[in-house]
């Protein structure tokens, strides 16, 4: 007798809230909206199996600070939502990077500005997710391009987050959330799960936010007997708000550099037939697989065409993009907007070779013959 494969067949949405729960999570609070609305059905029936909580928030600004007062108590929070849900969870996501209280956000990319398209994919929300709260700030942000990264990339997103202690947010887009492909779950077995670190010192001697050697602060759930103070305000290594320079640079410096520094550690990225391309494709979640298809194309007509994917989106991996351009004529971006990304690699690139957009805004997929007829033009 045959023994039945452990697999599934899956949406994007439900993969990432499965991958949450493989993770840990056993919080989330958030407002239901298109097209991330299914993770939050699926964390609403799964979360109370396993004795977490599921609170349907009155809007997302609530549901953000839920998250974060989840998190403080030790729990491993999630929240999702999508356009203008994401716009309104920005100011307590601005809270969650100076206050370094790891949460993981979903943001299932749609159309905008605004209500824009409701159930169209697009990926517009990129450079929101590096600026779109004030001030300097640490951003990790990822992207998944299958329904198994969906899965990987949310255990992924929660480790990051636990590791450096600070909200990661995950880019879907509509195109991602609502695939459905089979997920081997003997694929994902040996995840490997990260737990924030607890405080190996006396409550007498304790300090939030001193970082030690590594720079990252190690927050006590709160009830088991350490004391700080958590604000939105500059603030020192006890927590205590601040005005003094000389402490308000020293943080500012430390809550970016715990991400920056490690960016070497935190970066992914997939890199195919780039070693001889003549043109590199760069593209991220949905848009990468028709950039992938493209390139599968345009090399069986005999075009050296590679595909540069950046899974980490933020920190941009920046290295290899710098080390591509030494060596191609021309790095073709095809992304759901009017060239979010394409900016950064024009300043990465700084001049040595051409950057190509390929963009649309109309709420439909980039498709493989757009993306090969660019690559057909480049001289």
């Amino acid at each position: 007798m045959t023994k039945k494969k452990n697999i599934e067949l899956l949406q994007g949405n439900e993969a990432c809230a499965l991958g949450a729960l493989r993770a840990g999570a056993r919080f989330f609070a958030g407002y239901p909206i298109t097209p991330s609305t299914e993770i939050a059905e699926v964390m609403a029936k799964e979360l109370p199996k396993v004795g977490g909580k599921f609170i349907q928030m009155e809007d997302e600004i609530a549901g953000m600070a839920a998250t974060i007062g989840a998190s403080l108590t030790g729990k491993k929070s999630l929240t999702a939502t999508s356009g203008p849900g994401f716009s309104l969870k920005q100011e307590n996501l601005g809270y969650a990077c100076i206050a370094e209280i790891p949460c993981v956000v979903v943001n299932v990319m749609r159309g905008g500005p605004s209500t824009g398209l409701p159930t169209s994919p697009a990926q517009g929300d990129v450079m929101q997710a590096k600026w779109g709260t004030h001030g300097d700030h640490p951003v990790i942000a990822l992207s998944p391009s299958s329904i198994k990264e969906s899965y990987t990339l949310t255990v992924k997103a929660f480790n990051l987050s636990e590791k450096y202690m600070t909200p990661v947010i995950l880019l879907l887009d509509e195109v991602i959330g609502h695939l459905r492909e089979p997920l081997n779950y003997d694929e994902v077995a040996d995840l490997e799960i990260i737990d924030r670190k607890k405080p190996d010192v006396p409550p007498d001697q304790y300090q939030a936010y001193d970082g030690g050697e590594e720079g990252i602060p190690v927050l006590a759930p709160f009830g088991t007997g350490y004391r700080y103070h958590v604000t939105g305000l500059t603030h020192d290594e006890k927590g205590y708000p601040t005005m003094a320079p000389k402490i308000v640079e020293r943080m500012n410096y430390r809550i970016v550099n715990k991400v920056e520094k490690n960016a070497d550690e935190i970066i992914e990225y997939e890199s195919l037939n780039t070693d001889d391309a003549e043109i590199i494709l760069l593209s991220y979640g949905g848009s990468a697989r028709s950039a992938k298809e493209a390139m599968l194309r345009l090399n069986a007509e005999g075009l050296k065409v590679g595909l540069f994917r950046p899974i980490t989106i933020w920190p941009f991996p920046e290295k290899e993009v710098a080390r591509l351009a030494e060596k191609v004529k021309a790095i073709v971006v095809p992304e759901m907007n009017m060239g979010q990304l394409k900016l950064e690699v024009e300043r990465v690139v700084a001049g040595k070779t051409r950057v190509i957009g390929v963009n649309k805004v109309d709420g439909e997929l980039v498709t493989p013959d757009e993306i090969m007829a660019v690559v057909k033009g480049v001289e």
